[in-house]
C-alpha cells in the first residue's frame, strides 16, 4: 500500500499538486498581508501543504473548534470557497478523462470539503485517523 501511495503522490505532484499548492500559497500570502484575514491565510497554507501530498492523509474535525470557526467558514465560503470548489471540480473532470487520472480526480474531490470549510480542521495521516476512529467506543 505504501508504494502505491508514493506513486500516486508523485503523479499527483506533477499534474495537479504543484499548481494547486502555488494557488493556495498565494492566497495564504495575500490573506496574511491583510492582517484581519490571517486565520484564512494559515488555513490556505495548511491546504497548500495537503494538496502537495494528499494520498495517505485525511482531514478530521478539530474538537476544540468553536463558533468563531463556523462564522469564519461562512465568510470563507462566500468569498473564496465556492470559486475554489468550482476549480477543483473542473480539474477533477479533466483528470478523470484518463484511467490513470481517475484516482487523481477522486483526490481532487476529496479536497473539496476542506476547501469549503477550512477552519476547525486538521490534516492527519490516514492511519492515525483510522486508529483514532477504532478506539472510539459506542
Amino acid at each position: 500500500m505504501g508504494i502505491l501511495r508514493l506513486i500516486l503522490n508523485v503523479i499527483w505532484l506533477l499534474f495537479a499538486g504543484l499548481p494547486l499548492a502555488v494557488a493556495y500559497a498565494v492566497a495564504g500570502a495575500i490573506c496574511c498581508v491583510l492582517i484581519v484575514t490571517i486565520p484564512w491565510g494559515v488555513a490556505s497554507f495548511r491546504i497548500a501543504n495537503y494538496v502537495l501530498w494528499p494520498f495517505g492523509r485525511t482531514v478530521v474535525e478539530r474538537p476544540s473548534a468553536g463558533i468563531g470557526s463556523a462564522i469564519g467558514n461562512v465568510i470563507w465560503l462566500l468569498v473564496a470557497g465556492v470559486w475554489l470548489v468550482i476549480g477543483h471540480i473542473v480539474s477533477a473532470a479533466a483528470l478523470a478523462v484518463t484511467i490513470i487520472g481517475i484516482p487523481l480526480a477522486l483526490a481532487e474531490l476529496k479536497i473539496i470539503p476542506v476547501t469549503l470549510t477550512p477552519l476547525g480542521k486538521r490534516i492527519v495521516p490516514s492511519d492515525a485517523a483510522f486508529a483514532t476512529l477504532g478506539s472510539i467506543r459506542i
